[in-house]
């Protein structure tokens, strides 16, 4: 900080802090305008935001260009470089996604579980937006729009604020968007861009309290842990994606190989993608051989246990380190098991509780996965890459959430609402 007096380092953090407050305020009163806007309002919104998109393609790709030559600039890997990398059909896939959303019922003003009670009262749940949801990520411009539209859809203003890797996709992304809220006649606020990448930011965001209700945060493992740290709002993580397939000894191995390669290959820089491959050892020798050599020819690196070096020549040998990490990168950890339970035990004890897999063809062992693998998401016979929003029909996600408290796995818009509890009467007083 050379240069700087200690009055300059105040000035600069106070004047951060008052730019973070102004957005939150903002956010706030347009969230009480969208809490009681319709859902016709919000589905034109959703549709002009989307055209938006559309015309700006050019100079969307335009400005990404610039975030992809930073990024290669600060060795970046190739996967998260893929996450960051716009092109027309990526572009025209986020406006898809949010006319996807506008098929979507709206979960806003839903009423369940209306009872009536001995004294004539009725009493019920309606559902209602959070209020303002503040989404912290790094290098994935589509989230910008993703996110946008699950919270405008549900009637939650939003605040996001991207990476610096991938600020001028950020800014031109969110550009078109609050075109489609000004055509709509909603607020600008309900989609608000934090264009400040400084940590400073982010440490004033989350003291933001009286505004803000809820923090989700996206990204690397030290990102969440810093968040969580630091902020005074509720926090609903979308912590790493240590994925594993286990493959049975009742594998029909065709099959496995088929998804094991999907779930790592496909797209290697994704959470759902496999960074773990757990193989029972009466399988471990007809399997791997096969499936090894069409990883390598795929370009990933295999790192496998003891077991796995005696079967496979020519691999890496997978150090303790390896078997928690979040590769996002044509790198596999591989491990021979000794039974089912032994495959829950190591998922339990180095997974991140995102997403599993059983290939099996037994009815049993597949239920036993089921029930004994406590993560957000949980699959027999299918690949990982299937634990989306998208995937599971909610339109676009916010998130993917670890957590066991309010949402868990792929967030959708009624994981973006919460509930007000309504009581009809008659007259009624206690006695």
């Amino acid at each position: 900080m050379t240069g700087y007096s200690l009055y300059d380092i105040l000035y600069v953090d106070m004047t951060i802090k008052k730019q973070m407050e102004q957005i939150a305020k903002a956010a706030k009163a347009a969230g009480q305008v969208l809490a009681v806007t319709g859902a016709d309002q919000k589905d034109k919104a959703l549709k002009a935001m989307a055209n938006a998109l559309r015309r700006g393609v050019k100079k969307i790709i335009k400005v990404n260009a610039l975030d992809l030559k930073s990024a290669r600039v600060n060795g970046l890997q190739a996967g998260l470089i893929d996450r960051l990398r716009l092109d027309e059909k990526r572009v025209k896939a986020m406006a898809r996604g949010l006319e996807d959303i506008i098929k979507l019922s709206d979960p806003v003003g839903e009423v369940t579980k209306m009872t009536r009670r001995p004294n004539g009262l009725q009493i019920g749940r309606i559902r209602i937006p959070i209020g303002v949801i503040g989404i912290i990520y790094e290098a994935r411009p589509n989230v910008t729009s993703d996110a946008a539209g699950l919270c405008l859809k549900s009637g939650n203003a939003v605040i996001l604020r991207g990476g610096s890797l991938a600020i001028h996709s950020n800014k031109a992304v969110a550009g078109c968007l609050r075109v489609g809220l000004k055509k709509a006649g909603l607020p600008l606020s309900c989609v608000n861009l934090v264009e400040d990448t400084s940590r400073q930011a982010v440490d004033a965001l989350l003291k933001l309290d009286q505004y803000i209700d809820l923090i989700i945060p996206r990204g690397g493992e030290s990102l969440i842990r810093k968040v969580t740290r630091s902020s005074r709002i509720p926090v609903i993580k979308h912590y790493k994606g240590v994925c594993h397939v286990y493959v049975d000894e009742f594998a029909d191995l065709n099959m496995a190989e088929e998804i094991c390669f999907n779930s790592k290959v496909q797209r290697p820089g994704v959470c759902n993608a496999m960074e773990t491959m757990l193989v029972h050892k009466d399988a471990a020798a007809r399997f791997l051989p096969s499936m090894v050599r069409k990883f390598k020819q795929a370009g990933v690196e295999i790192k496998g246990c003891d077991q796995t070096g005696c079967i496979v020549k020519g691999i890496k040998k997978a150090k303790k380190s390896d078997w928690p990490t979040e590769y996002l990168d044509l790198i596999l950890a591989v491990k021979i098991v000794g039974s089912l339970d032994e495959a829950v035990e190591h998922i339990r004890r180095h997974g991140s509780s995102h997403t599993e897999t059983i290939v099996t063809d037994d009815y049993k062992a597949g239920m036993d996965f089921l029930n004994k693998v406590d993560s957000a998401c949980v699959f027999i016979n299918a690949s990982t890459r299937f634990s989306d929003g998208g995937e599971f029909g909610l339109g676009a996600e916010i998130g993917i959430s670890t957590d066991k408290i309010h949402a868990r796995g792929p967030m959708g818009l009624e994981e973006l609402t919460t509930y007000k509890n309504i009581v009809f009467g008659s007259g009624q007083i206690r006695s």
